[in-house]
Order: C-alpha cells, then structure tokens, then sequence
C-alpha cells in the first residue's frame, strides 16, 4: 500500500483526558479480531501493492470512527459528541479517500431520537476540529482536494450523512450543511422523514413534494446524493428527478438475500442506467445469500459479481459500512435506533461474530483487492471497482 505520512496522531490528544473530556477504553485499531486475510501468491502481492499505488481508492461508505470496549454504556459515550477517529488503522487501509458517515443516528446528545440538527451539527464540528489537528486525513470539498491527498500521502475525508431528517422542512439547512462540508446526503435513514420514506416504513409513498425540492437544490449545490437506506419507491423517484448520476452508497442486491436493505433489480439498473453507482456493503448480516449464508468476504463479493453481471463493472464499487470495534455488538446495543429488525431477512442464517475479511477500515480494501486479483479481474477492471466510477460520478456532480 502507499504509505501514509502518519505520525502516530490519536484524537484530541491536544486536550487532557479527564479535564477536558470524560475518559472511555476504546478498542485497538489493528488485529482486534483474527480475521482472515485473502491468500495470494508473492506475485499477486506485488500486483495488489501496484494497484494501490497507482490508483485513487475510494470507499464509498464507511464509518472511521473508534467504538469503546464496553458498549454497555455506548450511548452516555456518544452524549459527548466526541468521536475518536481511527487514524492508525486509516493508515494502512491503502484508502486514499473515505466517505465517513460520521455516527448521526447515534448523536443524542439533546434526544434520544438522534437525527436532531444542533446534535449533528455538533457532531461534524467536533470531528472536524480533531481533524485540523493532524495532518494525514483531509477534509475534501471538491475533487481536486482527492487528488491531492494521494499525491501527498494522505487521505480525503468526506463527510456523508446517511439520512435528511436533521434539515426537517427547512431547505435552506442544505445548503448550511454543504457549506460546512457535506458532499453526500442521504434522502432517508429508515424511518421516513419530511423528504420521503425510509426502508422500515410499512407504505412509501416515494418523495414528497418537499422531497423534491430537496433532490433539486442538491442537484443545484453539486451535492451527491444517497439513497442506501430509502424506500424502494423513493429510491426510484429520486432516480429518475436527480439531473445527475445518484449512489447507492451501500446495499447488496436483494435478489441474492430478501430483506428491504438491499435493492430489487430495477432500482439497480435505473441507477446505472442514470450513471450512478451501487457500492457493495458489508455491515454484519447484511450481504449473505442462500449459497453463502455466513456472512465473510465471500458472501460480500457475491453481492459484487451479482451487480457486475446485472448492470456492468462501470457502476459498482464498494461501500464496506465498517467501523474500528465490535460492529454487532454495537448493533445489538443499537437495535431500535438503526432499525436492525427491518434491515434483515425473513430466512434465518448464521449469527458472526464479525465479518471475516472485512472487520475494520484498516483490513478491507487490502482484501478486496486481493480477492480480486486472485479471481483474475483485469488491472483497469479493478482500477474501476475501488475509485474510478466514484470519481468519474463526482467530476460531473461535485465542483472540480
């Protein structure tokens, strides 16, 4: 992988812990858990550390942030809007640019709801004003600002909210999110909102009025929009308003595993066909199917292929939705505010303990690449998948 210029930063280490925040135990970064790595030979090796090297890689949807130990008391942890971020583990995860998702639905510092503005408002400025004070990650506003990063060995930290319930029926507070960083807004986090309705809703009614004009003044900002987490039809009619190519930042298909977090085939092919991109997830026990149902790295590329073959490699890449810490424990912990029982299958499968191949930022993109060299993709294949469709959907979306 091309090295970082990591300087052994932690977050807030600028501050003292137990005077100027309370004090939590957060999990190790590296080697939490003894996930598989892919096995290559010294030669695809070689090819894998040619293939960071010479191209952008982008995930499209991760969460970089580090979880306590003990996730009994993780909501009193997330009350104090103080997200540490996995610099470490960032590092060595060859990514030259994250989609953070920071952790909005979690920020409940005033509700215990989440999704309230002044908490993540809260929450991005928190994470940012760590973020000025090291040098690796970057905050990215436009697409030269990727470039850059991997120029200089660092990594483009994008700011992506998973869902639109914060701005309420104010249009405006797009706008105030873009200019404090957004790039990327989500129409709806599961439950429904004033834009439209969620995956968990029972009826989805597609976008509202309001809806619209939110999908508009995004259009209109270059802000790039998500619908990972919406209704089926208020995916489609974002689709089909949008001026310009949307995301699917990170789904799986639901042909393979039957369960409203996936996408039908439709909404698939009407986003590619638009000249948008499905980024393949690996969040626990989401992208398994009757043929893999433990969920590994091998039931995650499953999910990759099955798009390959629907929509063409031009419009897939990978969203992994990981995390530095236990993911399904803090799913466990999280139930209701993530919606977890709507996000899976009527079928039972076989709980993990993690996703093996893909636990962390840190591992992730270093075993797909290796998966897929070692499945014989062809260099510009694979150059495509981990950051040239992202980047080719935000040079025509974003300002350059």
């Amino acid at each position: 992988m091309q090295k970082k210029n990591y300087d052994g930063y932690t977050s807030f280490q600028y501050l003292e812990p137990g005077k100027d925040y309370k004090a939590y135990e957060l999990v190790q970064e590296l080697n939490r858990v003894p996930s598989t790595q892919v096995e290559v030979s010294s030669e695809q090796e070689a090819r894998v550390k040619a293939i960071f090297e010479n191209n952008i890689i982008i995930s499209l949807h991760d969460h970089c942030f580090v979880a306590p130990k003990d996730l009994s008391n993780f909501l009193e942890f997330r009350r104090w809007g103080r997200d540490w971020t996995g610099y470490q583990g960032l590092a060595v995860s060859g990514l030259d640019c994250v989609f953070d998702n920071m952790m909005d639905g979690t920020a409940m510092i005033t509700s215990r709801g989440g999704w309230k503005w002044d908490d993540v408002i809260f929450d991005m400025g928190m994470r940012l004003s760590d973020i000025a004070h090291q040098n690796m990650v970057k905050l990215a506003l436009k697409t030269q600002d990727i470039r850059d990063a991997k120029a200089n060995g660092q990594i483009a930290f994008v700011i992506s909210l998973e869902g639109a319930a914060m701005i309420e029926n104010e249009l405006d507070r797009i706008d105030v999110l873009y200019g404090l960083g957004t790039r990327c807004l989500g129409i709806a986090y599961s439950e429904g909102n004033a834009l439209g309705a969620g995956l968990k809703e029972p009826r989805d009614g597609g976008l509202t009025v309001f809806g619209r004009k939110a999908v508009e003044r995004m259009n209109k900002l270059g802000m790039t929009i998500d619908v990972s987490h919406s209704g089926d039809q208020t995916s489609m009619d974002t689709i089909e308003l949008s001026k310009d190519p949307i995301f699917i930042t990170h789904a799986g298909a639901r042909s393979l595993w039957d369960t409203p977090r996936l996408k039908p085939n439709n909404i698939i092919k009407a986003c590619a066909e638009r000249g948008g991109v499905i980024g393949i997830e690996a969040a626990p026990h989401t992208t398994i199917s009757q043929k893999n149902l433990r969920h590994t790295i091998e039931s995650f590329m499953e999910h990759f292929e099955y798009c390959v073959d629907l929509v063409g490699i031009d419009h897939v890449t990978f969203g992994p939705d990981v995390l530095f810490g236990d993911h399904v424990g803090l799913h466990t912990a999280l139930t209701e505010a993530l919606s977890i029982g709507a996000s899976k299958g009527k079928n039972p499968y076989p709980k993990v303990e993690w996703v093996d191949g893909l636990e962390s930022p840190a591992e992730a993109f270093p075993n797909i690449v290796r998966w897929l060299v070692k499945h014989n993709y062809s260099d510009d294949d694979i150059a495509k998948v981990v950051g040239a469709n992202t980047m080719r959907v935000l040079e025509q979306v974003w300002a350059k």
